[in-house]
């Protein structure tokens, strides 16, 4: 009997024993999620949006017609317009019945309604200096964008060329070279073939094809892109072995149409007077990323009896991706002084930035020669660029 009994208490214990592990584990996975989860509900003490209600609904607005939610964006504004934001009544108070004309009324009660629709005029000031959304066009330039952007993911380029043609004048006054980038692309496309373009095997396609896209279209191009041009000119001699040639890395196009997509994207939103990426994208994005250190600071400062005094900055650098770090100033590498709206960058043929007072100084004539590489240029070749 008692070798029975050994067994079923060796057994009793060892269930013990797993129950008592569950416990622990139990305990250290809750002390996880509290480390894990904040304790407390975020602060709500001070809401920095609270009376930017139309700024609000416009960046929402704006955000839907920019991802191509034309449907949805019409119904949000419908709704939006038609249901004005009632951010002035206060949170704590509750809207009053009684009206100012009430003979019974209390003077302190009439004294609050004033201040209410004083309150209430300020909001619908602010309100009106937003300026109306003009969503009807906007949605066709977003249709026209997304359009065009279809044509290049099918590896086809006309449609963003003649665009670029359309608004050359544009593109020009901010210095960007994306017209010539598409023909530059283009000829590369017909330089690899029917093999690999897809294209009609005809004289219009190939190396006979490139050739004749060239003739017909960089002339116009030469006088900022010449040295271009004759790289892709003297890749013919090479044709036969191409990658083995010096031209070989102007040639591959791997990526070379995600990239013109992305710059289309954002040379098309420059003109319409936007950033290339959704302001309120980026705002959510870099707020979620920033929110764990800004909560971590504002324990420590309460534990520490500080507080913020900065009113127009963080009190500390948080770490965000490269293409949300934006530098709005330049400082020019001659003179070390920050540009202005008085003395702006310009951007040399060869490349480099200068500050146009810096550029004034250097030139001869109407000529300068680049202090950074051999190049030499005129002045009226310079370009105005916006940082």
């Amino acid at each position: 009997m008692t070798k029975l009994q050994n067994p079923l208490k060796e057994r009793f214990e060892a269930v013990n024993k797993d129950l008592a592990n569950v416990s622990k584990a139990q305990k250290k996975l809750g002390k996880a999620l509290d480390k894990a989860l904040p304790p407390k509900p975020l602060p709500t003490e001070h809401d920095a949006m609270e009376n930017r209600t139309a700024l609000i609904n416009r960046a929402i607005a704006m955000h839907l017609l920019r991802e191509g939610e034309f449907e949805v964006a019409s119904t949000f504004i419908s709704e939006t317009q038609n249901n004005p934001p009632l951010d002035h009544v206060p949170r704590s108070s509750p809207i009053p019945i009684e009206t100012p004309g009430d003979a019974d009324q209390p003077m302190s009660d009439v004294d609050d309604e004033m201040s209410r629709s004083m309150s209430t005029t300020a909001t619908a000031q602010r309100h009106a200096d937003v300026p109306p959304l003009q969503s009807q066009e906007l949605q066709e330039k977003f249709t026209d964008m997304y359009r065009i952007l279809q044509e290049l993911r099918s590896h086809n380029l006309m449609p963003a060329i003649e665009w670029a043609r359309r608004n050359s004048d544009a593109l020009e006054a901010r210095g960007s070279n994306f017209e010539f980038e598409l023909s530059k692309l283009q000829y590369v496309w017909l330089f690899k073939g029917p093999a690999t373009n897809g294209l009609p095997d005809d004289t219009y396609n190939g190396r006979s094809g490139a050739l004749l896209y060239a003739r017909q279209n960089f002339g116009r191009f030469q006088a900022r892109h010449l040295r271009e041009i004759q790289q892709l000119a003297s890749a013919m001699v090479y044709a036969p072995n191409l990658s083995e040639s010096p031209y070989h890395a102007i040639f591959a196009s791997d990526t070379a149409f995600a990239d013109v997509a992305a710059s289309f994207t954002r040379e098309f939103c420059s003109l319409l007077g936007l950033s290339a990426e959704s302001p309120l994208y980026v705002a959510a994005t870099a707020g979620a990323l920033a929110l764990p250190r800004l909560l971590k600071y504002t324990s420590a400062a309460k534990a520490k009896g500080t507080a913020w005094t900065t009113a127009d900055e963080l009190a500390f650098e948080t770490p965000l991706p490269a293409r949300m770090v934006y530098h709005s100033i330049f400082v020019c590498p001659v003179s070390k002084e920050q540009t202005t709206e008085s003395n702006p960058p310009m951007m040399i043929p060869c490349g480099h930035v200068l500050a146009k007072e810096t550029l004034t100084k250097l030139c001869k004539g109407t000529r300068f020669k680049c202090p950074y590489c051999p190049s030499d240029g005129n002045i009226k070749d310079a370009k105005q660029i916006i940082l």
